[in-house]
């Protein structure tokens, strides 16, 4: 049994997780760097232990620090939250050797995810459907790619196996800028995720990001819980996101949760995990899998019932699903809004003391944040300082409970971008339903 977690990350989804686990009864021990004392976890925590400097290096990445918490505390468990280490497949198994439960799947599965080729492989194999593409890692034999772009077919896309986060790809459209993208991404990849490897796809002019909710034990049990639109996006970074997909029968998204689910028992996967795709023409093409709880799981537990966090614990617990197939039912519609502490025009993040916050309610109304009025929201890490959840029968109700729960929350001492999800929300063309990806960047401008 796990009785007591370290939190092994900060905002919101550190909360979230300290929530889970008063609900099932389990220890918290909130981790944080010198910047992040007076996190309102890190105030609601069984215990707590600074683990380093602000800057991330010497905190939240500080891997010997995360496992000394652990162990000074007599801790069972780390649960990595998403960002920092939650993907990390050689942290993963610093913690498991060092004696502690790894809340997320093994060390192997997320090696082998987070390497996007290798991933698109074993997809391949379990008969998953992905974009067209190199097959594999492309080199620096110049004449070799000319001809596999050309075969695929412009325009491609360049990107880097190890990437994420939006970063780590670039947009061919022509053979005159090929290999001077192939060398840009293959320098950011370095740079960025320690890792030179790149590979080439079809690039889909009008998709949209359509992504499956998994969950898994130890047992062999595995579900999925529908499907979530994450197509409002900035230069590849999700801004808003709904659940269930707009326009998608419920017929297509039980077929692709079950291949999805199929291919979960042939990987043996265990834990939450989200199967991402590009949508277009009706046909679905696998992109990554996440093996991690999502930044937009509320729209999933909104519209599923399910709390997938305390999920999450109780897989790593051992604990068989608490659920079958046939008990998810989805039902109404949800939506969040990413809030960020940057200005919604520029899109500089903006970090300050929050002098006065009100937050947002009424029937159908969720708010996921750690601040509150006097929190000095720091300089050093992600800009996102809550999440507006919004459920409706409807999907037309859940847009109108967004509008006004927009409306009503209160920030005041920095800037957020809450006008920019404001002007969203209002879009007609939002509000029909099934934008693409690029949609948001064409309406800004950028």
């Amino acid at each position: 049994m796990i009785d007591k977690i370290v939190i092994a990350n900060r905002g919101e989804i550190a909360l979230r997780i300290l929530r889970a686990c008063q609900e099932l009864g389990i220890k918290t021990v909130a981790v944080h760097s010198a910047a992040d004392r007076d996190l309102k976890h890190v105030l609601l925590a069984n215990e707590t232990v600074c683990i380093g400097s602000a800057p991330s290096i010497n905190s939240y990445l500080n891997v010997p620090a995360l496992i000394s918490a652990a162990e000074i505390t007599d801790a069972t468990a780390i649960h990595p939250g998403y960002g920092f280490l939650s993907e990390n497949a050689d942290f993963a198994e610093r913690v498991e050797s060092s004696g502690f439960i790894f809340i997320g799947p093994t060390a192997d599965t997320i090696r082998l995810m987070g390497d996007k080729v290798s991933a698109i492989k074993v997809m391949k194999e379990a008969n998953v459907p992905c974009v067209p593409g190199s097959d594999g890692f492309i080199n620096g034999d110049d004449a070799v790619n000319f001809d596999l772009a050309q075969q695929i077919g412009y325009p491609i896309i360049i990107k880097a196996s190890g990437g994420g986060g939006g970063r780590g790809m670039r947009e061919v459209h022509s053979e005159a800028h090929l290999l001077n993208a192939i060398a840009l991404t293959r320098s950011e990849a370095k740079s960025t995720f320690n890792n030179d490897m790149i590979y080439m796809e079809k690039f889909l002019e009008d998709p949209r990001h359509i992504e499956f909710q998994v969950l898994a034990d130890q047992h062999g049990n595995v579900i999925h819980l529908g499907e979530r639109d994450c197509s409002m996006q900035r230069r590849h970074q999700k801004v808003l996101e709904e659940a269930p997909a707009p326009g998608i029968s419920e017929e297509i998204s039980d077929c692709m949760g079950q291949i999805c689910v199929e291919a979960c028992m042939i990987l043996g996967y265990r834990g939450v995990g989200t199967f991402e795709f590009l949508y277009e023409n009706g046909e679905f093409y696998f992109i990554e899998m996440n093996t991690r709880i999502q930044v937009e799981h509320p729209v999933t537990e909104c519209i599923t019932d399910t709390d997938l966090v305390v999920e999450q614990i109780r897989i790593a617990a051992g604990e068989p699903l608490s659920i079958k197939q046939e008990d998810i039912i989805i039902r109404g519609h949800a939506i969040e809004c990413r809030i960020n502490a940057e200005d919604a025009r520029t899109f500089m993040p903006n970090p300050g003391v929050i002098t006065n916050y009100h937050a947002p309610g009424g029937l159908g109304i969720r708010m996921d944040s750690h601040i509150y009025s006097g929190y000095r929201v720091p300089p050093y890490y992600d800009s996102l300082i809550g999440k507006l959840i919004s459920y409706g029968k409807t999907r037309e109700s859940a847009i109108a409970r967004m509008q006004t729960a927009l409306n009503e929350i209160g920030i005041e001492g920095i800037k957020t971008n809450v006008a920019l999800q404001q002007d969203i929300i209002d879009d007609a063309n939002f509000q029909i339903g099934g934008t693409n990806i690029h949609y948001l960047e064409k309406k800004l401008g950028l």
